[in-house]
């Protein structure tokens, strides 16, 4: 049955549809991350996809993170259920750039790999999400190697006459793996608008497929509040006030009570918070059409409790990172033809680290310096300037950011700097058709996780590291974008160059508490090319066809081996039918078996020996409003397979019935 399935999804590509009145036209996506400047997805020059609030809804994904698994280009992994780790253009954690409402996320001490960052952003207070693959670090700065996915919050909007509207939302899933209840109240008039929202979640133990069973201990509890208030100053001034915060609580790293012999390891709590303040207007002045003036605050925490059968202690570790962020940016019309967006920006984190070593006998504590050096900073300072022209049927993108930072760890004052720019043409071969080429240079200056890490990470034992360099991308892109009423399709092809890369190097013959010792260095240099499709077909007024997929093959050639966690072929497809009061869906989730390891992956526990298995899963999704609630339902992993995602520590759900209930007044 399951290769009926799946021949038949691969043979039809998949099937899903859109309606709205009763039509079955595909809109296209206006999107901002990959130049700043709103434009269609048919008109930019990159590899750009977005999840809208209706997506979001749609397929009713557990997390952020897990909300991207199925976008074209996009491959998600999970080092324990409370985490979630995107993989852009086949680099993931502090090689991809994290954004909310045009704020960094990235801070001084954001991990190399795979990390839980993008799970500390409430999904029910998101929006919409953008992605840009291979672009980013002209745009937005440091970090952006694989390239930008950015979040934007829910905006309520304003109304000629005053008035209070709602949402209640709860969703509960079988086997206790989860209960979740959303509230929602938003007020609107002419002039201001305030939204505030309150999620509760209770995740149980993550079952997995027919092999694996329940997988314990992997649940967690999880809060969070956000709060948005907008105000039209006149005509020409808007300011928006935000504040949200997220708190987890004993997050359990589950392979390491599986694989590694802890009685326990867990995060608790992780918590992050943002509170932002942002001046938007518009003047006479072309030079001065459009500012924006953004002034946050984010605090980001993080406690890990563990203890190893039979050692005699156990351990505390806190870790606390203040940032403050102060940016401009300018929109320039310089002609008809040619705008421009010029700007500033400044963060400053302040890294406070501490441990607390307890012995189990008589709770005797000591206290030891922290994973990171207690009150290291980072200073980070960027100009740019990003060009747009429109000159016929060619639109060209041009810009160039110098990013100086100024990093303090233990006695040591390190002061990085890159210079990168970008540059792609697009044209325009009829109102349906573009091809487009493209180069971007990207960078991730080294941070304080990379100087001066001191401790046990993922399978390892680090010590600090100074004197590094940024790692460097030269990305070349070519693609091919047809967008129809009827017919969306879009195509890129993509080799990346990389130097500079900061790698872990063992010190041979030197362990700890049993475990290997490493310290990072920039010695190696690789490459990652591939492609990605993203298709979609309005069969008829109800159905429309729709599929994605994404090859990537990385090289490292340095060592003359594979890189190191390189995603399998993946994608999604999805059939879906829809009648003016119910919809079902059938989703096809896949990826194929990845055995091209480097030896890193070789090492690591959470791969399977000789590589990870390839899967395919399907999912059944329903939605209907009955007496003025909007229900949703489906079936997850409908044949209970047993499955991974490569690199992951823990499998996927096997099979689980949901159901959700919306309640709007």
């Amino acid at each position: 049955m399951r290769k009926l399935v799946f021949t038949f999804l691969v043979f039809t590509v998949s099937i899903s549809t859109y309606a709205q009145n009763d039509s079955a036209i595909l809109l296209q996506d206006v999107m901002v991350t990959a130049t700043r400047n709103k434009q269609t997805s048919l008109l930019s020059p990159y590899s750009v996809s977005k999840l809208s609030m209706q997506g979001l809804q749609q397929f009713q994904p557990r997390t952020s993170p897990e909300a991207l698994v199925g976008t074209a280009g996009v491959f998600v992994q999970k080092t324990n259920h409370g985490g979630g780790s995107p993989f852009v253009r086949s680099l993931t954690g502090n090689q991809n750039l994290l954004m909310i409402d045009g704020i960094r996320l990235n801070n001084a001490t954001y991990r190399y790999g795979p990390n839980q960052y993008f799970n500390t952003i409430d999904l029910f207070s998101v929006g919409s999400i953008e992605v840009a693959r291979g672009t980013g670090s002209v745009q937005y700065g440091s970090d952006a190697m694989g390239g930008v996915i950015q979040v934007f919050t829910k905006d309520p909007g304003f109304s000629e006459k005053a008035k209070w509207s709602g949402n209640i939302i709860g969703r509960v899933l079988s086997n206790d793996a989860e209960y979740t209840g959303r509230a929602e109240l938003v007020y609107s008039a002419a002039k201001t608008a305030l939204q505030v929202g309150y999620t509760a979640r209770k995740f149980g133990d993550l079952p997995g497929g027919d092999t694996t069973g329940i997988q314990h201990p992997s649940g967690y509890k999880e809060n969070a509040f956000d709060i948005k208030f907008k105000w039209q100053l006149n005509n020409q001034w808007l300011l928006t006030a935000a504040h949200q915060q997220l708190q987890q609580n004993n997050v359990p790293l589950y392979h390491r009570v599986a694989l590694e012999n802890f009685a326990y390891y867990q995060f608790d709590p992780q918590q992050r918070s943002l509170s932002y303040l942002k001046m938007e207007g518009k003047t006479q002045n072309p030079l001065l059409s459009k500012l924006s003036f953004t002034a946050s605050s984010q605090v980001n925490k993080e406690r890990r409790n563990y203890w190893r059968n039979r050692n005699i202690n156990r351990f505390i570790e806190d870790d606390r990172v203040n940032t403050v962020g102060l940016t401009a940016d300018i929109f320039s019309v310089l002609n008809p033809n040619w705008t421009a967006n010029s700007g500033v920006e400044y963060y400053a984190d302040q890294v406070t680290s501490a441990k607390q070593q307890i012995a189990i006998a008589n709770g005797a504590t000591v206290n030891q310096r922290g994973l990171y050096p207690n009150n290291a900073s980072m200073q980070n300072f960027s100009l740019y300037s990003l060009h747009h022209l429109a000159l016929g049927k060619f639109t060209v993108e041009a810009g160039v950011r110098y990013n100086a930072l100024q990093i303090e760890v233990d006695t040591a004052i390190v002061k990085p700097s890159s210079l990168v720019f970008n540059a792609a043409l697009l044209y325009q071969i009829s109102k349906t058709q573009s091809l487009y080429a493209s180069y971007s240079t990207g960078y991730r200056a080294p941070n304080i996780d990379d100087m001066g890490t001191l401790g046990l990470v993922d399978f390892r034992y680090e010590v600090p590291a100074y004197g590094l360099k940024p790692e460097k991308t030269f990305n070349t892109e070519l693609g091919y974008k047809i967008h129809t009423k009827k017919l969306q399709l879009s195509m890129a092809f993509y080799y990346m160059h990389l130097t500079n890369i900061i790698n872990r190097i063992q010190l041979v013959g030197q362990q700890v508490g049993g475990y290997n010792v490493y310290i990072k260095e920039n010695n190696q240099e690789s490459f990652i090319k591939g492609l990605e499709y993203d298709f979609q077909i309005a069969l008829t007024k109800k159905l429309l066809i729709s599929s994605n997929g994404a090859y990537s093959f990385g090289q490292n050639t340095t060592r003359a081996e594979p890189m190191r966690r390189i995603p399998p072929f993946n994608g999604r497809t999805f059939i879906q039918w829809t009648q003016p009061n119910i919809q079902y869906s059938l989703e096809y989730m896949y990826a194929a078996t990845q055995n091209r390891l480097a030896q890193g992956d070789k090492d690591d526990n959470r791969i399977p020996k000789g590589g990870t298995p390839g899967f395919g899963i399907l999912h059944f999704h329903v939605s209907t409003k009955l007496l003025g609630v909007q229900f949703r339902t489906g079936l997850t992993n409908i044949f209970n397979a047993d499955y991974r995602m490569h690199g992951s520590g823990i499998n996927g759900m096997g099979r689980n019935l949901y159901i959700s209930a919306q309640f709007r007044f």
